[in-house]
């Protein structure tokens, strides 16, 4: 199994997002996601989150809230475990980096990017500032089979 993290950061009713279109071979090729990656040894879930978003952004998490968490299950590759975040405080200037193009996007806005169908769901959830959730993602390939919020089915 993966344990990951991402976090969307907040700024003036946007999100800071990444199009990934620069690593190769990534699962997430042509997305746009939030930050963050996979945790390294020993690493807490919050070490990971300040970890994964200085090293893709620069940016250095003041204030975070840990919203909810996502399963994913796929035929491609092992489980995930991601812990989900946004952050409305933090220190310096975004840079480039290396995974993807960052911008910040306008929130009525993200539903129209290539987004994961079940991306769809969680940044949804986290627009309406819904309490923490367990959401369960289920995959065959590039799709979203069955959906499970808080252990009940929505698709």
């Amino acid at each position: 199994m993966q344990l990951t993290t991402l976090c969307y950061i907040e700024r003036e009713e946007k999100y800071l997002m990444m199009h990934r279109v620069k690593k190769k071979a990534d699962i997430n090729q042509g997305k746009w996601i939030g930050v963050g990656g996979h945790f390294e040894k020993a690493e807490s879930p919050e070490e990971c989150l300040i970890r994964e978003v200085y090293e893709e952004t620069g940016l250095k998490l003041k204030q975070y809230t840990f919203r909810g968490i996502i399963t994913f299950v796929t035929d491609v590759q092992p489980t995930e475990y991601m812990c989900l975040y946004t952050a409305n405080a933090f220190e310096g200037t975004p840079r480039q980096c290396d995974e993807g193009d960052l911008a910040w996007i306008r929130k009525q806005e993200i539903m129209d990017l290539n987004l994961w169908e079940g991306d769809k769901i969680f940044l949804k959830l986290l627009i309406e500032n819904a309490p923490f959730f367990s959401l369960k993602l289920c995959y065959h390939g590039d799709i979203l089979q069955h959906a499970i919020l808080n252990g009940k089915q929505l698709k």
